[in-house]
């Protein structure tokens, strides 16, 4: 089975992404920080990566340094309410991010990511 981290602050947006991963079959993991992200990336070894970028403690975008130093080929879909070219944005791309997930969005749109990344 397939390891989710979810790196999120928002317990709502937390909890649908949760419902979402879960109906897809997949095993879940949460971190509310970044600082409790950057543990669990090394200790949970996620097949893939789901982050905030504003978080408490270590920005999304440490996470995602952190994520692609020790686990390179591991995937990150990043979470933002920024816009696709807002600068945090831009940045999380050039540390290694592999897609956006722009708030508010579609349960179908994050199943659809999620595929992506764990075809068949």
């Amino acid at each position: 089975m397939k390891k989710i981290l979810i790196i999120e602050d928002d317990k709502m947006i937390k909890n649908i992404i949760e419902f979402i991963v879960k109906k897809e079959g997949y095993e879940v993991e949460f971190a509310f920080d970044g600082l409790d992200g950057l543990a669990k990336i090394k200790s949970y070894q996620p097949d893939l990566v789901i982050t905030d970028v504003l978080l408490p403690y270590k920005s999304g975008l440490e996470v995602i340094s952190y994520s692609k130093i020790n686990n390179p080929l591991t995937p990150i879909i990043v979470i933002s309410s920024l816009g696709k070219e807002d600068l945090t944005v831009i940045e999380a791309f050039k540390l290694g991010a592999n897609d956006i997930l722009a708030k508010p969005f579609n349960p179908l749109e994050l199943k659809t990511k999620l595929s992506t990344f764990f075809t068949a």
